[in-house]
């Protein structure tokens, strides 16, 4: 059987835990193949980010060109986007209705703090996104608005739906509700709250990478979009246990991807 093909536009992690590496990891752990554009370099390790290079929007555009020119790309998922100028060269893609079932993961901070986004080269693409995924500090820029409680997720979630994305999720894991995991969909006229056990580990790098990798393929697989966020979710939880006593790295390491922790982690969900 030929698999699924799913194409990630996002920078790179030298460490592996994040970006295009790990959006990589899991489209093969969920059974899909994957494609790639590159918009950025990073030197970064699970301490921080030393370094970025964005690439030139031409670049961009022209590894967007022969991927599309090749292969039958089911879904879509961006993240790091460098600058507004290769932002607009996506959006234009985007907007021909190249980019089917897009995912915008709306990348502005890493988990240490470095700064590797703007604002306006996020919403550049938002009104082309399936689903956008911003976790609180991202959605709190994109709205202007604190969100640090389930509550002010719900109102940026749908303050955002209602500007652009057909769906947003905003992602909790920085909020601690009572000792769950809670992330807010919104989109259609409804909102749902997805609740989920906490993981306390050090090891959450690329949590959101991989999150919204995971939601592009299972919409590659033909599942809608509020089953795709929740079995990413559990995914992604499934990745956190595994990898929770890692030690790789001296910072925030990587996830289990690929259910390397048999003992912790259930196997990924395979398509059908």
């Amino acid at each position: 059987m030929t698999p699924t093909t799913v194409l990630t536009i996002a920078g790179s992690d030298s460490g592996g835990g994040a970006g295009i590496q790990a959006d990589l990891k899991v489209f093969g752990a969920l059974g899909a193949y994957g494609t790639s554009v590159l918009t950025a370099v990073t030197a970064q390790n699970t301490r921080g980010v030393g370094a970025v290079l964005a690439l030139p929007p031409r670049t961009v555009t022209e590894q967007l060109d022969a991927v599309l020119a090749d292969f039958a790309v089911r879904a879509v998922k961006t993240g790091v986007l460098g600058t507004p100028a290769v932002a607009d060269a996506i959006a234009e893609v985007a907007k021909a209705g190249r980019l089917p079932h897009l995912v915008v993961d709306p990348v502005l901070v890493a988990t240490s703090g470095h700064p590797l986004g703007v604002v306006a080269a996020v919403e550049r693409l938002l009104p082309y996104a399936e689903v956008a995924t911003p976790n609180c500090a991202e959605a709190a820029a994109l709205t202007g608005r604190p969100v640090t409680t389930v509550e002010e997720m719900v109102a940026a979630a749908e303050t955002l739906a209602a500007a652009g994305p057909a769906h947003v999720v905003v992602t909790g894991g920085d909020v601690d509700a009572d000792g769950e995991s809670v992330d807010v969909l919104a989109g259609g006229g409804r909102t749902v709250l997805l609740r989920g056990p906490r993981v306390a580990t050090r090891n959450n790098h690329g949590t959101g990478c991989s999150f919204s990798a995971a939601v592009a393929v299972r919409l590659a697989l033909g599942d809608p979009v509020p089953v795709a966020v929740d079995t990413a979710k559990k995914y992604v939880a499934r990745a956190l246990t595994g990898g929770r006593d890692w030690k790789l790295g001296a910072g925030a390491g990587p996830l289990d991807h690929f259910g390397w922790s048999p003992e912790r982690a259930v196997p990924s969900p395979r398509p059908a």
